[in-house]
């Protein structure tokens, strides 16, 4: 969240310069013509008419309340909000936790903050179940990622903290159990912040990698405004991370015994520099069949590490065209989204960042190579206004395009005094793909939900009540939560997949899946971590219009093999297991 640089873009460089129950029955430039929307489909008849997406909370039956201080006079105060959604009781309905973090005051005085996890009633309501599954208090928790560390079919859950991590292994009777020194992360001591599970040996285990951020100690904390570091527009605001220590970061390689090994220097990401790392998320950006690593650092370049297939890796981000800003600036980079929006069969990326910065798309052009699109494809412009955080590529209509919704939040409550277009309390934004490379503001047609000012962090996607449509759930750095559901709109049709390995890990992670409807053909990813601290449902949603059937659904599994299913009827759940036939699954509704 560092303020950086500042720079002014102006308007004309784009021209100039030429992203229950379960039964089983690089430059600005305008997008290339082959890597933009090839095949553009038709759009339903009632498309004119937004889905609203409408905030539900309290119907939840949510009463979570982030704690926060007033002033943030301390980084450490501003960072935390992760929210994962995760099946934790595999009933095929999403849980939700929440992360939780004390005040500097009250960690000083041995108080902690209470985290929580909340079952699915399957009847659009949830309960608190963290005492009884034992994770209401992990640590001063920051974020998580859900993996299957053990490889036993059921999730686990991984809580980030401000002095190390927390594993949770699931035993699959509705508890947790915090296995982290037998694990092996117990050494871990520094501020971790984003994490995230992917087999890069292919061995069929989840290995883990945490990447760190601020090297800072509760009892030598820098004071507010006391150096030119801890100042913003001449105002005394919180140290950091800027002018403070950063750390380094952790890979842990999954011994396939229910422990780590940390592997971090041999593997070439022990980010040796110290830099300010916020979110991690695994992906086979060249398609050679190993999982890459992409790494955001607050105020740095980022990484974009290529797995050289031999346990190391390699960072080629400025190679790339990730690694800075289309100017050679470091931006802020919290915030990273996946997904195939230009429908090419690849995964760019898209990055959140400071106010006075753009929300960065880096288009995926393969091979490695990705060029800043984020002016020419609308997003930049409506965002420099902006601190943003949590962010996702997500198809909000069901139209088979995905859209992009980011939310908003400032670091510093003082930023309300200075007269400035960025408040502390921002509204979140949401972006319409209009299928040709580019994307249109919609934030004010869809309601007034997410026009609601507040702080916001982390932001996890799927569909909570199993009736097709995606919703939203934010976690906010003070307070309540927010909720959205996907209200009206056109009914368009879709499919849902549950995967399951069996050569691969149990939970297929980066399992791929290319969905082909006449001549719309989307990819998507069963993606641990991301957005900013959170975790996204682990099933695939995919959007299909006014289509009802998928002509082909092809999956590529993470050990190599493929899948191809014909002929799938729409607007229905479906589980695949690796090796076997897919099978669809209704979620039985209470009456």
């Amino acid at each position: 969240m560092a303020p950086l640089r500042l720079r002014k873009t102006p308007a004309v460089l784009p021209l100039m310069l030429a992203a229950g129950l379960i039964s089983a029955s690089a430059q600005v430039a305008t997008a290339h013509p082959s890597q933009t929307s090839t095949n553009p489909v038709a759009p339903s008849a009632s498309a004119s008419a937004l889905p609203q997406l409408v905030d539900i909370t309290k119907s939840t039956g949510i009463n979570f309340s982030h704690l926060s201080s007033p002033e943030a006079k301390y980084v450490v105060e501003s960072m935390s909000g992760g929210v994962a959604l995760i099946d934790y009781n595999r009933d095929g309905w999403p849980d939700i936790y929440f992360t939780n973090a004390p005040s500097v005051d009250m960690a000083l005085a041995g108080k902690k903050a209470r985290s929580a996890l909340y079952r699915n009633n399957h009847d659009g309501t949830f309960t608190d179940v963290s005492d009884q599954a034992g994770v209401a208090t992990p640590c001063w928790a920051m974020g998580a990622a859900v993996g299957d560390y053990n490889n036993d079919g059921w999730p686990d859950l991984l809580v980030t903290c401000f002095g190390g991590v927390v594993l949770y292994r699931n035993n699959g009777n509705g508890t947790l159990t915090d296995v982290t020194k037998q694990a092996g992360l117990g050494d871990d001591t520094l501020w971790a912040m984003g994490a995230a599970f992917g087999d890069y040996d292919g061995d069929g285990y989840a290995d883990l990698f945490v990447d760190h951020y601020v090297d800072l100690n509760l009892n030598d904390l820098p004071t507010f405004g006391s150096r030119p570091t801890c100042k913003y527009h001449a105002i005394d605001v919180q140290c950091g991370p800027r002018g403070l220590k950063g750390s380094p970061d952790n890979l842990y390689h999954n011994n396939g015994d229910g422990a780590f090994t940390d592997v971090s220097k041999q593997a070439g990401v022990d980010d040796a520099p110290g830099l300010y790392g916020l979110t991690a998320v695994w992906h086979d950006f060249n398609a050679d069949g190993r999982l890459d690593l992409f790494v955001d650092n607050d105020g740095e370049p980022t990484y974009l590490y290529r797995n050289d297939g031999n346990g190391r890796f390699t960072d080629i981000a400025y190679n790339a065209g990730v690694a800075v800003d289309q100017d050679g600036n470091a931006q802020a980079n919290m915030g990273t989204a996946l997904g195939d929006y230009n429908h090419t069969g690849r995964l760019s990326i898209a990055i959140t960042h400071f106010n006075e910065q753009y929300t960065a798309l880096f288009r995926n052009d393969g091979n490695m190579n990705f060029t800043d699109v984020s002016y020419a494809s609308g997003i930049a412009q409506s965002t420099t206004s902006y601190v943003g955080w949590g962010d996702e590529f997500m198809d909000f209509d069901n139209d088979g395009w995905d859209d992009f919704f980011m939310v908003n939040g400032h670091v510093y409550p003082q930023v309300d005094s200075i007269g400035m277009d960025s408040k502390f309390r921002e509204p979140k934004l949401l972006f319409q793909n209009l299928r040709d490379g580019k994307f249109k503001n919609i934030s004010k047609q869809v309601g007034p939900a997410i026009q609601e000012l507040q702080v916001s962090r982390g932001v996890a996607m799927g569909d909570l009540f199993n009736n097709g449509k995606l919703d939203l759930v934010i976690e906010n750095l003070e307070g309540a939560p927010m909720i959205l559901a996907s209200r009206g709109g056109p009914e368009n049709h879709w499919i849902s997949l549950q995967l399951e390995g069996t050569k691969s890990n149990r939970i297929a992670l980066n399992a791929r899946v290319t969905a082909t409807t006449g001549d719309l053909v989307q990819t998507k990813e069963v993606l641990s971590g991301g957005s900013y601290l959170s975790q996204n449902d682990l099933r695939i949603h995919f959007g299909l219009g006014n289509h009802d059937r998928a002509n082909k659904l092809e999956i590529h599994w993470p050990d190599g093999t493929k899948q191809v299913f014909s002929n799938v009827t729409a607007d229905q759940f479906y589980q695949v297991t690796e090796g076997k036939d897919i099978v669809p699954v209704n979620y039985t509704h209470p009456k």
